[in-house]
């Protein structure tokens, strides 16, 4: 199953949805909040309650590589080891190149919608 994503614009908004998605039962262990901007994501995810990817998310390979990859090549990297395909791994770098910052559920229970 592949991993559940929604974008916002507003820092609020993210806290309220992840607030909202919470209250259906997914474990803050399983909530990623992912910016174009290290300090406004270290942010958000503060406020939410909510987690970054860090090198403890990821392989040994791409964490090693993180370090001396473009911020574009990061984001894409740490979209595709939370699940999502190269393609889609660069549709959501995309939407942060614009601003947006994206919540990623991973392990969500059936049914459930962001």
């Amino acid at each position: 199953m592949n991993p559940l994503y929604k974008e916002f614009y507003s820092d609020q908004e993210v806290v309220d949805a992840v607030t909202g998605i919470k209250e259906k039962g997914v474990s803050e262990d399983d909530i990623y909040i992912l910016t174009h901007d290290d300090d406004r994501t270290e942010r958000v995810a503060d406020n939410a309650d909510a987690n970054t990817v860090g090198t403890g998310d990821m392989n040994f390979g791409t964490s090693a590589k993180n370090v001396f990859r473009k911020q574009g090549d990061e984001l894409r990297a740490k979209f595709e080891e939370l699940g999502y395909s190269k393609d889609m791994a660069n549709d959501l770098e995309e939407k942060l190149d614009d601003g947006k910052v994206i919540v990623v559920v991973t392990n969500a229970p059936d049914g459930i919608a962001l």
